[in-house]
Formats: C-alpha cells, sequence, structure tokens
C-alpha cells in the first residue's frame, strides 16, 4: 500500500514538472536562447511521447504534446518570406491536424471536447467580453499591426485568420482538449488552474509580466466558462475578437489610458 501511495503522489508531480519545463523552454526563447529553448521543447516532446505510451494517464500526457508542438512549429516552419498574419494560418494547419489527431487516440468525442453549440444567448455574452479583452491588451502590449492598412477588403482574410488560426485552434488546444485530459486526470479546479497557468506560460515569449498576469486571468475565466457551458463557442469568439481588437483595429486608432479616464469621467 505504501509504494502504491508513493507512485499515485508522483504521478500527481508529473504534470507540473512538464509544466516546469515548457515554462523554462518558453523562457529561453523569450530571452533570446532560442535554440537551447527549442532543444528543451523537443526533450519534452520525446518524455511526453514516451510517458504517454508507458503511464495509466496516457491521455493527459498526449494531449500535454500539443503545448510544445505549438511552440516547435512556429519556430521551425520556414516562414521568413511570409507576411506575419499568414505564418498564424500556415502554423495552424499542421496544429489542427495533431489536435484532432490526439482526441482520435483518446476516444474523445465532439461534446467531450466541448465542441458544442450551447446556449446561443450565453455564448454572445461570453464572445461579447472579447472586446474589452482586447482593448485592454492592447493598452498592455501596443502591438504592431498585423496589415498594413485599415481597409475593409485587407480585414476580411485577416479576420477570419485570426478567429480560426488563433480563436478556435488555441481554445481546440487548451479549453477543449488538455483541459478535459487534466480534469480526468485532477480535480477539477486543479485541471483548470493547470490550463490556465500552462497557457500563460505560452506567452512568456510577449515579455510583458502584467500581460502574463492578464492572459492568466482570462483563462482562468475561459476555463471556468467552458466547465459550465461545456461549449467552445463563447470563448472562440472572445478569443478571435479579442486579437482582432489587439492586431487589426487598435493599432490604427491608438488609446492613451489618460485620455480614457477623462472620457470615463466625462461619462459621470
Amino acid at each position: 500500500m505504501d509504494s502504491l501511495g508513493r507512485e499515485s503522489r508522483r504521478g500527481t508531480w508529473y504534470p507540473w514538472l512538464y509544466f516546469l519545463g515548457i515554462t523554462a523552454a518558453e523562457t529561453l526563447i523569450a530571452l533570446g536562447r532560442t535554440w537551447p529553448g527549442v532543444i528543451l521543447h523537443v526533450v519534452m516532446l520525446i518524455l511526453l511521447i514516451v510517458q504517454a505510451a508507458l503511464s495509466d494517464d496516457g491521455r493527459f500526457y498526449l494531449a500535454l504534446i500539443l503545448a510544445p508542438l505549438i511552440r516547435l512549429l512556429s519556430l521551425v516552419l520556414p516562414m521568413s518570406n511570409i507576411p506575419m498574419i499568414f505564418r498564424y494560418f500556415a502554423v495552424s494547419v499542421p496544429l489542427f491536424l495533431a489536435a484532432f489527431s490526439v482526441a482520435r487516440l483518446s476516444g474523445y468525442r465532439l461534446r467531450d471536447i466541448a465542441l458544442s453549440p450551447g446556449r446561443w444567448y450565453i455564448q454572445l455574452a461570453i464572445a461579447l467580453v472579447g472586446l474589452p479583452m482586447g482593448t485592454i491588451e492592447y493598452l498592455i502590449l501596443r502591438p504592431q499591426a498585423l496589415v498594413p492598412a485599415f481597409q475593409a477588403t485587407g480585414l476580411v482574410v485577416p479576420t477570419l485568420v485570426l478567429l480560426v488560426s488563433t480563436g478556435f485552434l488555441e481554445e481546440l488546444i487548451f479549453r477543449g482538449i488538455i483541459q478535459k485530459a487534466a480534469t480526468d486526470l485532477m480535480r477539477r479546479g486543479g485541471a483548470i488552474l493547470f490550463v490556465s497557468l500552462l497557457f500563460a506560460a505560452m506567452h512568456i515569449t510577449h515579455q510583458s509580466w502584467p500581460d502574463l498576469v492578464y492572459v492568466f486571468l482570462v483563462a482562468l475565466f475561459f476555463g471556468w466558462a467552458v466547465f459550465r457551458t461545456r461549449s467552445l463557442t463563447g470563448v472562440t469568439l472572445a478569443h478571435g475578437l479579442n486579437n482582432i481588437i489587439l492586431y487589426l483595429v487598435l493599432p490604427f486608432f491608438p488609446l492613451n489610458l489618460d485620455q480614457m479616464w477623462l472620457w470615463l469621467k466625462g461619462m459621470f
């Protein structure tokens, strides 16, 4: 009984050890040590594949493979001559294949990974949260626009790319597949916390502590929303709207915190 208990306790630590490894790899990349970071991600990937094959909790480690795979594909694929907005699409194609392959190998049905429409009015309310979210993150990061000009005809394809290749893909991976696998392994609250920390760690390359805190809080909300509604619809749209506001809209209409404060005071 003691040996079984020790094995069980060790098993509960394994996910967090992988989290630390992925976080370390992301930190190396953020510090400009790209190849050491890539090598560490490859090591994590190999270890996860082995653990998925040998562990009784194989579905969780199989799902976790998707996290280092995101960074590896974004760094290794030859995309230097591709416009930035289309790099998201290029990376998303193999990631979609990997995500649905993991779901199929794990025996997940569509509803298991929250691929259901949900109640439209609840999902719409969640989706609209993406508008203030994008504004807040813009004020934190102040990124450059992903398109050369703010023109309706030139925004259609970039908008679809951000909705599908960032919003839907990342929610499918983190709040759909990984959160489902983590919930089967951990308690519900621990699963949402783990996925939220992992999602925030994948944003270390933004090199902004305020953004890390913000992304973590958003991830907690998204995780809770998916658990409560069992649907990715709202969080997918919110995530997509966040990125559209962040990268396609506000860079052309920059906001100032002082101006916003004066505007808010004027309302009252």
